[in-house]
């Protein structure tokens, strides 16, 4: 990374009925990062996304 590039430590990853999980993509905020998750809740999805931030360990 370069100081030009941009900050984008917040994700939203979707888990699946199988155990697998994605990356749907990285924010700069956590505010956007919710935003994006509301908007996949009310589209309809019956997934379950969670936000995480880059380097933050999940139990």
């Amino acid at each position: 990374m370069n100081d030009s590039s941009p900050v984008l430590p917040w994700l939203v990853i979707r888990d699946d009925d199988n155990g697998n999980r994605y990356r749907v993509g990285r924010y700069a905020t956590e505010d956007e990062a919710r935003q994006i998750i509301d908007t996949l809740d009310v589209a309809g999805h019956k997934r379950v996304y969670c936000l995480e931030r880059v380097g933050q360990t999940t139990p």
